[in-house]
């Protein structure tokens, strides 16, 4: 039963991000986490409160553009999540190398930039980074880990 003067508006189903949006049109965010945007299948709200359902054939990515209305551009942005960095310099590699074998080994997505290296945050992790010396920080960040090196047992 719908309540008098009020017009119910329609959810956007979004099936895949945008080929090409206008650069200068204001930019609407739609904050999500990390293991939202893994999936195929979920629904977000809008800054503007304008209501999504995504219905895709392959996960979205941070700052991708998905809808455009005449006054705006619509933008999925992953919201910040506990992580943990370790410092990495070139004169790194052997630790680099340890760290990759030690997290491949507990299968945890790693995200590789040139001076860090971040890790989902997990007792797991802590355990191991402490049992090898390795120095590390806890930090709230935006987390790409890498794709494609995933399996499953």
């Amino acid at each position: 039963m719908e309540k008098a003067g009020f017009t119910p508006v329609p959810i956007e189903i979004i099936r895949q991000s945008l080929p090409k949006h206008q650069i200068a049109a204001r930019r609407v965010e739609l904050r999500v986490e990390r293991g939202t945007l893994e999936k195929r299948r979920w629904r977000g709200v809008a800054a503007d409160e304008r209501e999504f359902g995504f219905d895709l054939e392959r996960p979205m990515h941070d700052g991708a553009a998905f809808f455009e209305s005449p006054e705006a551009v619509y933008v999925l942005v992953q919201l910040p999540e506990p992580v943990i960095e370790i410092n990495i310099t070139e004169a790194d590699a052997p630790r680099a190398a340890l760290l990759g074998w030690l997290m491949g080994n507990l299968h945890f997505p790693i995200q590789v930039t040139p001076t860090v290296i971040r890790i989902a945050d997990d007792p797991a992790v802590h355990q191991a980074l402490k049992r090898e010396h390795i120095r590390y920080r806890e930090t709230i960040e935006v987390f790409h880990p890498l794709r494609g090196g995933h399996h499953h047992h």
